[in-house]
């Protein structure tokens, strides 16, 4: 067994026997350096598998309609963000209810809208999301993947950034070009790390440590491996059916995967600054609503 994985695996065991519950709800933003690393399915199993351990989940969705977490499920939002933003309708009336009463906010337009918010706008949004403090324990957020993503102030405004990468060298390369955006342009030190469709659990290891090697020989960064999902056929068959793997075929080893991803951010701990709550996160993506990538060479 590795240095690394004896550091791992004592890191998991000091958060366990210290970890506490927290009033304020915690925040993930969930990324991908690359389209096609299976992102939004890992997002609705993943709140699938948060919410049977008791957690209380919301999910943002900035992804178009045509690919986004609502078409994967089998569902339509009438309403989104924006019409929270412009009162047309309160914040409780445009969640949709997924399985095991997950809300879910369709968020693109909204998201895109901030910087353009004038300040009785902004505060009207914070108070409307301050009202989800108390109903509300996780929340999981997809970026979109292309066009005019916010992937940069979604992760900045968050608690913690989970990146889902997979064996391919796009997602590596395209994973390692935002972390590194994020360390040396606005000093985001910590990221979880997931790696998805491979073949064994002994494959993502080693796909988690040939890129923690270069990671943090390179960038003043530490990495966190939250777990793995495999190449598994009772996943794909799910995702065919609008269904959480978790709930059609809940002794899949897709399903046991995404419990124990679920176990391990609910320990992780973040070493970032970082003041927890919903209204504290919509307060930091308003003020960091103008960043894009476009500002960068990727």
């Amino acid at each position: 067994m590795t240095r690394l994985m004896l550091h791992d695996q004592a890191m998991g065991l000091r958060r366990l026997t210290s970890f506490k519950a927290s009033d304020s709800a915690r925040v993930f933003t969930i990324a991908g350096g690359k389209s096609r690393v299976g992102k939004t399915s890992l997002v609705v199993n993943l709140a699938v598998a948060l919410a049977q351990k008791g957690q209380r989940v919301l999910l943002i969705d900035e992804n178009p309609c045509h690919n986004n977490i609502c078409t994967s499920l089998g569902l339509q939002a009438r309403f989104d963000l924006l019409h929270v933003i412009y009162k047309d309708k309160r914040l409780d009336q445009v969640l949709l209810q997924g399985p095991r009463n997950i809300a879910i906010l369709s968020a693109m337009r909204g998201i895109h809208a901030l910087n353009k918010l004038s300040p009785l706008e902004q505060d009207w949004l914070v108070r409307s999301f301050s009202e989800l403090t108390k109903s509300v324990d996780i929340v999981l957020i997809d970026t979109a993947m292309a066009g005019t993503t916010h992937v940069l102030p979604l992760s900045l405004a968050s608690e913690q950034v989970m990146m889902v990468i997979s064996g391919s060298a796009a997602s590596l390369t395209g994973a390692y070009v935002l972390i590194k955006i994020m360390s040396q342009e606005y000093t985001r030190r910590h990221f979880l790390i997931v790696v998805n469709k491979v073949g064994s659990e002994a494959e993502s290891l080693a796909i988690y440590q040939n890129f923690y090697k270069v990671a943090c020989q390179y960038l003043s960064v530490t990495l966190e491996y939250a777990g793995y999902i495999p190449n598994d056929e009772k996943l794909r068959s799910s995702t065919q059916l609008c269904k959480p793997v978790l709930e059609v075929y809940p002794s899949s080893q897709a399903a046991m995967c995404f419990g124990q991803v679920a176990q391990n951010i609910l320990r992780s701990s973040c070493p970032d600054k970082y003041h927890g709550g919903i209204d504290n996160f919509i307060q930091r993506l308003i003020q960091t609503s103008h960043l894009s990538m476009a500002n960068f060479m990727v």
